[in-house]
């Protein structure tokens, strides 16, 4: 069975907007692009679309690439002191003279929509997934949403991000699961896959998942995002998966809508707690 995520993604957007209409909320949620990185400004056009579309007063600050540390951590800050703006995103990645960690800990973590703040990443570690990473929400969303069961099962995460390995690993065991994360330093990543119920791939390395490295009846989320020849590629090697898996996520249009629906809900959700 294919896991449709922009089925689901659609399902929370109206969700989202009829909690917005019904408690008349105005969220605010302002984005920053710092250089003229392709895919990410394609990703911030569609945020903030996905924003005008459900309620959200979605603004974008687009910096230069030569930007400093010190002016995208202003700009950071003056979100963070704006009653009208109750959520704060900087796209990444950023360019490489400049520090993530120390960017992405200057926004207000009651405002961090994008869940990558040390303290989010600490609520987390204690259960509370409010403001969550998006993309790790979205993955336990479409799970949930065909009723595939965590607690108890084998799961292999592939991928140590903090986007989206780390976190979603920590959300995972939040419901119970066993979970392995294998990366670039594990030396037999199949010897972990073969005895997995759930895997899901976050690299960005096309094909990484093949059909020899699973079991009969797994469930394969596919997060990885890459293009080849200019198509679009994801983690796993979709012919060879899909004779064995019972499910899997397709790439586009699986956990990628649901990233975005899940950050309109992270804003709302920062609305009405800090309104």
């Amino acid at each position: 069975m294919i896991l449709d995520g922009k089925k689901l993604a659609d399902e929370i957007k109206a969700s989202v907007k009829k909690e917005i209409s019904s408690k008349k909320l105005v969220p605010g949620l302002a984005t920053i692009l710092v250089g003229n990185d392709p895919a990410s400004e394609l990703y911030v056009h569609l945020k903030v679309k996905s924003c005008f579309e459900v309620g959200i007063k979605g603004e974008l600050h687009h910096l230069p690439a030569n930007a400093t540390e010190a002016e995208v951590i202003s700009k950071i800050q003056a979100h963070n002191s704006n009653p009208n703006i109750h959520g704060i995103l900087v796209q990444l990645p950023l360019p490489k003279h400049l520090n993530t960690a120390n960017i992405l800990n200057s926004i207000d973590p009651r405002k961090d929509v994008d869940g990558l703040h040390s303290n989010s990443m600490g609520e987390i570690v204690k259960g509370n997934e409010k403001l969550a990473s998006c993309t790790p929400k979205a993955v336990i969303a479409l799970l949930e949403k065909y009723k595939i069961e965590i607690e108890g099962k084998e799961v292999v995460v592939i991928g140590r991000s903090i986007e989206v390995g780390k976190p979603l690993a920590l959300m995972l065991i939040n419901r119970g699961a066993t979970v392995t994360v294998c990366h670039s330093k594990t030396k037999n990543v199949s010897a972990h896959t073969k005895k997995a119920d759930i895997i899901i791939s976050c690299t960005g390395v096309p094909g990484i998942v093949k059909g020899e490295m699973i079991k009969e009846g797994i469930v394969v989320i596919d997060v990885g995002i890459s293009k080849v020849k200019g198509e679009i590629k994801g983690d796993v090697e979709t012919d060879s998966v899909m004779k064995k898996a019972a499910y899997i996520s397709p790439v586009p249009g699986g956990v990628g809508p649901v990233t975005v629906a899940m950050l309109l809900k992270n804003t709302v959700n920062a609305c009405v707690s800090n309104s």
